[in-house]
């Protein structure tokens, strides 16, 4: 697979910022009662997110190998926050599959799903997180 880059900038002066993957985008904000403007997603509902979505596209991409026509699906994150340093903890999803095949069929297609997709694998098993660079620009002002 090729590499993936994504980049965050806040709005000056602002918590607020804009996530961008080419030309889509998200906003990302911290919570009010942490000081943001609560307008964009947080960090951690991101990393949730991430999970869900990534299981989700990735059962249709399953789906589409075995010829099963998935009509809908619901993903359900949840995870605690706790720890020094805070991290996600029991981190757990749920789902739900409409499709046109059997109930065998459709619990044999999430099972597989799980084994393979990339963003739950990503934190199973573990995923090296390094700070590549640092740029510091004082403001004129200090």
């Amino acid at each position: 697979m090729p590499q993936t880059t994504v980049e965050i900038r806040s709005l000056a002066d602002s918590s607020l910022a804009v996530g961008s993957s080419g030309p889509r985008t998200v906003t990302i904000d911290r919570v009010k009662e942490a000081g943001g403007l609560g307008l964009g997603f947080n960090g951690g509902e991101l990393l949730l997110l991430a999970v869900g979505g990534c299981y989700s596209n990735d059962l249709y991409r399953e789906a589409a190998k075995r010829g099963i026509p998935v009509r809908g699906v619901q993903v359900r994150v949840s995870a605690d926050w706790g720890g020094e340093p805070v991290r996600a903890q029991n981190l757990s999803f749920s789902v739900s599959v409409e499709a046109e095949a059997t109930e065998q069929e459709i619990l044999e297609l999430v099972r597989h799903t799980d084994r393979v997709a990339e963003i739950p694998n990503s934190l199973r098993l573990g995923t090296a997180v390094r700070l590549a660079e640092i740029t510091a620009r004082p403001c004129a002002s200090r």
